[in-house]
């Protein structure tokens, strides 16, 4: 397994870690309420089902590719899409008259733990991330490198882990957070949108490639 392959995968940990959503937003209010040790405490949880959705994420990943490469395309497009539902959901949030978001969120929020293997969205946003950063790598996927895989994945969460936990203890930035919410969680979308496009033009050029 290549040194690239291994840091898309970190990257893909990273980004899927501290990407704006449901366990990010939660751990703001978490951190804003109880401080920072609160806040290690709910991703000290939250790590456990970060590991379970990205084995299962590139168990499906790895297999899908093992039976061929047609059905990694086409798990590339599918994913392509579901990020760009994301992402176009989140562009498009709007305030209730309320003033919260109008983007539903039901996750339970006393503990990371649960918060982490409960997270219904935690595999499919695992699937299309991991898929649209590994997608170039098909070739070099296989099932001896998953715990190489899985490994650098984990480094990507613990680094973001560590950026949120440093960014949402910071009281200047709590304010900004809930000054600015909305345009946050509209930047979310813009970057899974970016991932969806990736997604959908490499595999796209793989179904196309073969079939020239």
């Amino acid at each position: 397994m290549n040194t690239s392959l291994l840091l898309a995968s970190g990257f893909a940990g990273f980004v899927y870690g501290i990407t704006p959503g449901p366990a990010v937003l939660a751990l703001f209010g978490i951190s804003a309420n109880q401080g920072r040790k609160a806040g290690i405490a709910f991703l000290s949880g939250h790590f456990v089902g970060d590991i379970v959705w990205t084995t299962l994420a590139l168990t499906a990943i790895v297999g899908a590719k093992a039976i061929g490469s047609v059905v990694f395309d086409v798990l590339g497009l599918v994913c392509g899409a579901y990020l760009g539902w994301l992402g176009w959901r989140a562009v498009t949030v709007k305030r209730t008259s309320a003033g919260t978001l109008d983007i539903v969120v039901r996750q339970p929020l006393r503990r990371g733990l649960i918060f982490g293997l409960t997270n219904p969205k935690g595999y499919p946003v695992a699937v299309a991330t991991f898929t649209a950063v590994l997608a170039s790598y098909a070739a070099g996927l296989d099932w001896a490198g998953v715990p190489g895989l899985l490994a650098a994945a984990c480094g990507g969460f613990v680094a973001s882990y560590v950026v949120l936990i440093a960014v949402t203890g910071a009281s200047v930035v709590r304010r900004f957070y809930r000054r600015h919410e909305l345009w946050i969680v509209r930047a979310s979308g813009l970057l899974f949108l970016g991932f969806a496009v990736h997604a959908v033009t490499t595999s796209v050029a793989g179904l196309t490639g073969r079939r020239a």
